[in-house]
This record gives C-alpha cells, sequence and structure tokens, in this order.
C-alpha cells in the first residue's frame, strides 16, 4: 500500500511540475541562405495581425520597433556584405526598424541581444533608409531572402500591406580570387572549380587557362577538357579550342559516373559552333604553300 501510495504522489508530481506545452502567440522561425560564398542567417518571431491595424496604429510611426517579436530579432552574415549600397562588417546584428510613412528607417545594431527598452543608438553598426512597397495583405510578419543572384539579395520583410526590400550585396570576386590564391594546385577539382567560375564571369581568362592546365595536369576528365576548349574558345584560339572539344566528347563517352548525358549536347554543339569560326583555306592557297 505504502508503495503503491509513493509511487501515486510521485506520478503527481511529475505531471504538475511538467511545463505545459501550448501554442505560442508569435513562434519563432529561422532561415539561413546562402548569396554567392557568404551565408545569411536570420532568427526572429512571427506576429499576427489577428484583426489589428499594424504600421501607425499598433506600431507607431517614427518609434523604433524589434522588428519582430518577443527576443531580438538576430541576423548574422559570414563574411563581409553591403546593405543598400553601405558596407556591414561580418557578424551577428539585432535588427530593428523606425516605421514611417513610405519608407523605414532599418538599424543594424551591434548588441545582439538588445531591447527595445536598453537599445542604444551608440551601438548601431549601420543605418539604412528603404522605401516601402504596398503589396496584398499578409497576416503573419515574415523576413526571407529572395530575388538571389551570386553577388546579391533582397532581405524582404513584410507585414500587413507593408513590404520592405532590403538590397544585399556580396563582394564574390575578392572572395573567389583569395580563395584562388590559397587554393592547393594539387587539388583538381579545386583548380577546374575556379576555373570555370573565371570562365562564367568572362574574367582574367588567362589565368583561367592556367588553372585548368593544372587540373588536367593533376586528372584530366572530360569536365576540365572542356572547360579548356570553352576558354580557349573565349580567347578567340578557336583552332585550339576544336580538339579539346572534340577530346572532351571522346572522354565523355567512356565516363561511368552518368553525369556526361548532361554535357553532351552542349558539348556537341560547342563542337559545331568552333567548327564554324575556323577560317576555311581554300585548296588553291594550300597548292601554294605545298610549292
Amino acid at each position: 500500500m505504502k508503495k503503491l501510495l509513493l509511487s501515486t504522489l510521485t506520478l503527481l508530481s511529475v505531471v504538475a511540475t511538467a511545463q505545459l506545452r501550448t501554442p505560442p502567440a508569435s513562434p519563432s522561425a529561422s532561415l539561413t541562405q546562402t548569396i554567392g560564398t557568404t551565408d545569411i542567417t536570420i532568427k526572429y518571431s512571427r506576429p499576427s495581425m489577428k484583426g489589428r491595424e499594424i504600421f501607425g496604429k499598433l506600431l507607431p510611426f517614427d518609434k523604433l520597433w524589434r522588428t519582430g517579436a518577443n527576443g531580438a530579432t538576430q541576423i548574422t552574415s559570414s563574411s563581409d556584405i553591403t546593405i543598400e549600397g553601405q558596407k556591414l562588417a561580418a557578424g551577428t546584428y539585432s535588427l530593428f526598424s523606425i516605421p514611417m510613412m513610405g519608407h523605414f528607417m532599418v538599424i543594424f545594431n551591434k548588441d545582439a541581444t538588445a531591447s527595445e527598452a536598453n537599445y542604444s543608438k551608440e551601438k548601431d553598426a549601420l543605418r539604412v533608409h528603404v522605401s516601402t512597397v504596398t503589396i496584398p495583405t499578409k497576416q503573419t510578419f515574415g523576413i526571407d531572402i529572395e530575388d538571389i543572384t551570386d553577388s546579391t539579395a533582397n532581405l524582404n520583410i513584410a507585414w500587413e500591406r507593408t513590404l520592405i526590400p532590403i538590397k544585399i550585396g556580396v563582394d564574390v570576386n575578392s572572395a573567389v580570387s583569395a580563395g584562388i590564391e590559397k587554393m592547393n594546385a594539387d587539388n583538381s577539382n579545386n583548380m577546374a572549380n575556379a576555373a570555370n567560375y573565371l570562365l562564367g564571369k568572362g574574367q582574367n581568362l588567362d589565368q583561367a587557362l592556367k588553372l585548368v592546365d593544372l587540373s588536367i595536369g593533376s586528372n584530366e576528365t572530360f569536365r576540365n577538357v572542356w572547360t579548356k576548349a570553352q576558354i580557349l574558345n573565349k580567347l578567340g584560339r578557336y583552332t585550339e579550342a576544336l580538339p579539346f572539344a572534340q577530346k572532351a566528347l571522346s572522354l565523355g563517352s567512356t565516363d561511368n559516373s552518368g553525369s556526361f548525358q548532361f554535357f553532351k549536347e552542349a558539348i556537341e554543339k560547342g563542337i559545331t559552333e568552333i567548327t564554324s569560326k575556323i577560317p576555311v583555306v581554300a585548296p588553291s592557297v594550300l597548292k601554294k604553300k605545298k610549292k
């Protein structure tokens, strides 16, 4: 009997002390997005309208807002970026804003845990004015990153009928150039990737050619041979490019990874294109050369 009573009391104690989980009024959210070579992470809470008028009422104009609910909204960047063209150093910041009619003041503060109560303007890392855009009603506050390229994106803050699109910029070229300088020349994949990047940008093609030659010297594949053909083609060295394009097609036919099928059509078209750029020498000219 005593054992049964003890077990019952223990069970009641556990139930009494266990925390009941109920739906939060403003659920937490997070997102991580890569822009070029930079990772952006945002952690925040998401309040909903619930029939309330938000900007100008619940959130008065010209008054500091933590840009979310509950604790500080935090944004972390793995490397230096630009916000609306202004530099923001790598790190973690609290995100504040000041709603205004037709635009917002967006604030990145060095105190990552700051609240409206203990916010200090002296700790601001950056302030930017951003014009707002009218959108269809959005019941739940949200932050996301859209319109992504390899060096730009929009950090979109939206609630009610207001969108604040904040332009983010990443200096990918400097990051990649610094990475290329530190690369191990024996790593064939890294060399090929670097050459492909420069090829895609149409920049430093002579350097791209050196990099792909190092890649081929380390481990020849249809991919790096095809990359070399494309670089030579862009440099206008068509007669040199053609045999490499043809070799890429030949190497690909014996590739067992299965990835060649994704490149085969492009290589075949490339061979046709490069061939069309090579001047045809008339037979009479060839005879004169033989003499």
